[in-house]
């Protein structure tokens, strides 16, 4: 009996130095290299931090959709041409606040970095030249920032919802000219009239679809013929953004590729699914007569290994929620490009009937950009599936060496950016502050 408190004492200690093991092993694993069902649970500073995101973020969406209303849609109205060219440099104003805010929101509640990166070696691939020609770099020659091509469409593969955050808040970056002014997407019709949101998103003249191709096709060319014509005769940048994907990959999407790829007599992809090529044709084919220097400009986005492991799904690791509520990003965001030039780069049909000057009609059954030859479509197909299959074997190979390419004495450089603004200034920009301010200064001074 005398000996039982000695045990017992024994025994405490041993459990707590496992316990203290186990508390050291865990913390060394960093939160987001586990899956969200695992991580520890959030803190009550955590918890506030993440009402603040949900006050900062939505006051300001109140403010930029309350600008358009108040300042913009009265210039719309009139019958002028000076209130109409007001109006929609108003329009990109706001859009462009809308990408600061992007940026803003990871700033301040989940910092992260973009690292951009080349392709030297496969489809798309660019000389040492171009490159060069594309990276901006500081007096000791070390890469800054980019000056990218400005009129382009924009695909990537599709891994988390806030792919589509990431690569708005890259437009900001890629170019001197304010290219996040001058983006463009494909909406589900029902988000049209969702308040603020889909609002905001008619006022910036995003492309709403109501997943039926057999209406959408002509929809999609004929709008994209006018945002063609306009950029081209404006001079202004233009960026149509997509993923061909269409969806995430996910549990339920991996099977459904799968069965296509079976079904097709295909292997299927590994990283990413297997790309639906008809969006993609159809938007080339209705941009590029109009805008003879268009680009492709593929991106392959991927998220370090500690992060997303091979084989597993972006959503368990990442969700708009775990980002920016929970204070967890993904501590880089990595981003290989591709660039092509579409006139002579991709396989996107005989465009010699498509005039530059008209938009397709409606009721015309003969409008280049609505109806593809079957060879055409075929050809575009297959050189599709051979992007995805590059992109998917690079993926392979950036998570067992680290590297894109297969030279791993590949020196071409790599741009990294952090995810801030470029001045405080912007910051009342995110917040349309010059709107109001303007209007309160000109009151002033019309009252003396």
């Amino acid at each position: 009996m005398s000996h039982l408190p000695s045990t017992a004492v024994n025994r405490t200690l041993e459990c707590s130095l496992l316990a203290y093991l186990l508390a050291r092993m865990s913390s060394a694993v960093p939160p987001y290299a586990l899956p969200i069902k695992e991580r520890p649970p959030v803190s009550c500073l955590r918890s506030f931090q993440a009402l603040l995101f949900v006050i900062v973020f939505n006051a300001a969406c109140l403010i930029i959709n309350g600008s358009q209303f108040i300042f913009l849609v009265p210039l719309h109205l009139l019958p002028f041409r000076w209130s109409r060219k007001l109006y929609y440099a108003g329009i990109r104003y706001t859009k462009g606040a809308f990408g600061a805010l992007q940026i803003l929101m990871c700033q301040w509640f989940a910092p992260t970095k973009l690292v951009i990166t080349f392709e030297t070696e496969g489809m798309g691939r660019l000389t040492q030249e171009e490159i060069d020609q594309y990276i901006v770099k500081d007096a000791a020659g070390n890469p800054i920032a980019l000056d990218l091509p400005t009129k382009f469409v924009m695909i990537a593969n599709h891994q988390i919802y806030a792919d589509w955050w990431y690569a708005w808040c890259f437009t900001y970056f890629m170019s001197p000219h304010g290219v996040h002014r001058y983006l463009f997407i494909t909406l589900k019709k029902s988000l049209k009239w969702v308040p603020i949101v889909g609002w905001g998103m008619q006022f910036f003249n995003f492309i709403f679809l109501a997943r039926s191709w057999a209406s959408d096709r002509r929809q999609l060319a004929t709008d994209l013929a006018q945002l063609g014509r306009e950029a081209e005769r404006e001079g202004k940048p233009l960026c149509f953004m997509l993923y061909p994907e269409g969806t995430l990959v996910s549990q339920n999407t991996r099977p459904i590729s799968k069965k296509f790829a079976d079904k097709m007599g295909i292997e299927d992809m590994k990283n990413v699914l297997l790309p639906r090529s008809t969006g993609l044709h159809y938007s080339l084919r209705s941009l590029a007569p109009r805008i003879p220097d268009l680009r492709l400009l593929d991106i392959t986005l991927l998220y370090p290994g500690k992060c997303i492991p091979p084989m597993k799904y972006g959503q368990d690791y990442y969700t708009l929620r775990s980002i920016f509520f929970n204070g967890i990003p993904p501590p880089q965001i990595h981003m290989h490009l591709r660039i092509f030039d579409v006139k002579s780069g991709v396989p996107i049909g005989d465009l010699t009937k498509a005039s530059k000057s008209t938009t397709p009609d409606l009721k015309s059954k003969h409008a280049v950009e609505v109806d593809i030859p079957i060879e055409e479509k075929d050809e575009f197909d297959v050189w599709l599936r051979k992007l995805w299959r590059e992109k998917d074997e690079s993926m392979d190979r950036f998570y067992d060496h680290g590297s894109f390419t297969s030279n791993k004495a590949d020196d071409s450089p790599s741009v990294e950016i952090p995810l801030r603004l470029r001045s405080k200034r912007e910051i009342l920009d995110a917040f349309c502050f010059f709107w109001p301010a303007s209007v309160a200064y000109l009151w002033g001074t019309i009252r003396g």
